[in-house]
C-alpha cells in the first residue's frame, strides 16, 4: 500500500513527535487534538524542535521549511477522511482510546490503516473498537520520538500481513528501526523497563537508598544515561503506574504489583517533570530529590 497522507491523533509529546518525523519524511501530515490551543502549542514546539535540528546540522533549513508546509492541525477527526494511515497517540487509557478508534472508523475511507501508539494495552483488544481489525496494529514509538531510533511493531490476532508490511516499510522511511513484538502486555521494551523502574521505587519505599543514591548507583554502576527514578519522572509517573497495572492485571503475577509509593505519588498529582514534582522537584534551576 502506498501511504501518502498520515493523520496523528493527540498533540502531546508523543503525538507531536510522531507528526514531526512523519512530516520530515515527506508525508502530508495532519495533527488533531481536542483544542486549538493545544494544537497551536504543539505546532510551535515542532517548528522549534526542527530549528534545533537545523542548528545541529541534522537537517537543512529547506528540509524544515518543506516539512512545516506538509504539516497542519485541526480540532476533530473530519480532516482524516482521505488519509491512508492514522496513528492514534492519545492518553494511555483503554476506554479513551476505544472511544477515539470507534469514532475514527466512521470517518476513514475503507482502504485506510489505523495504528495505535499504546505502550502497553493489548492490540487485539483495541482492534475490537474499530471496523477494520485486519487493518489495525500497534506502532509504539519511543520518547522523544525525533531522537529515539526504535519503533515496536505489534500485530493483533486479526492484523493482515499486508498491513504489517506497509507499516514496517513506513517505519523504515521514517528513519527508524523496527522490532516486532507479540501482543502480550507491555510488549518488549516496557515489559523489561518498567519492572526495573518499579523495583527502584520499591528500593526507595523500603529505605534501601535515597533518590540520589539509587539514581547515582544505576548511572555509574550500569552506565545508564538516566537513573530509574529520573527516568520515571521523564516518562510520567501516571504512565509508569498505568503500564505496571496492565502488566499486573494482564499477567496475574505478583512481581508486577505497582509499588504503593508510586501509587501515592500519582494520587498526590506528583507526576514528574510534566507536573513540576515527582521523585525530583523541578521548581528551581536544578532538579532536587524529594526524598
Amino acid at each position: 500500500m502506498d501511504i501518502k497522507r498520515v493523520g496523528v491523533i493527540g498533540a502531546g509529546a508523543m503525538g507531536s513527535g510522531i507528526a514531526h518525523v512523519c512530516a520530515l519524511a515527506g508525508y502530508e501530515t495532519r495533527l488533531s487534538d481536542v483544542s486549538q490551543e493545544r494544537l497551536d502549542g504543539a505546532l510551535e514546539k515542532i517548528a522549534d524542535s526542527m530549528a534545533r535540528q537545523v542548528g545541529r546540522c541534522q537537517i537543512t533549513e529547506a528540509d524544515r521549511a518543506a516539512a512545516l508546509q506538509r504539516l497542519s492541525g485541526a480540532v476533530g477527526l473530519d480532516q482524516f477522511k482521505d488519509c491512508d494511515l492514522v496513528i492514534e497517540a492519545a492518553t494511555e487509557n483503554e476506554k479513551v482510546k476505544k472511544e477515539i478508534l470507534a469514532s475514527l472508523s466512521r470517518v476513514l475511507p475503507p482502504h485506510a490503516l489505523i495504528a495505535t501508539n499504546t505502550s502497553s494495552i493489548p492490540i487485539t483488544r483495541l482492534a475490537t473498537a474499530t471496523d477494520r481489525p485486519g487493518k489495525f496494529m500497534g506502532m509504539h514509538f519511543m520518547n522523544p520520538v525525533p531522537r529515539m531510533e526504535l519503533v515496536e511493531l505489534i500485530r493483533g490476532l486479526a492484523t493482515d500481513p499486508e498491513t504489517y508490511e506497509a507499516i514496517k516499510a513506513m517505519t523504515k522511511r521514517l528513519g527508524k528501526t523496527s522490532a516486532s513484538a507479540e501482543d502480550f502486555p507491555a510488549f518488549i521494551v516496557n515489559r523489561i523497563l518498567l519492572p526495573m523502574v518499579n523495583e527502584a521505587v520499591y528500593a526507595l519505599y523500603e529505605g534501601v537508598g535515597s533518590v540520589e543514591a539509587i539514581d547515582t548507583a544505576m548511572k555509574l554502576g550500569t552506565h545508564h544515561p538516566m537513573g530509574p527514578l529520573e527516568l520515571a519522572d521523564f516518562i510520567g509517573l501516571d504512565v509508569c503506574l498505568a503500564i505496571m497495572q496492565v502488566l499486573y492485571e494482564g499477567l496475574a503475577d505478583s512481581k508486577y504489583r505497582p509499588c504503593p509509593l508510586l501509587v501515592k505519588y500519582v494520587e498526590a498529582g506528583w507526576l514528574g517533570r510534566k507536573s513540576g514534582r515527582g521523585f525530583y522537584d523541578y521548581s528551581g534551576p536544578n532538579p532536587v530529590p524529594t526524598r
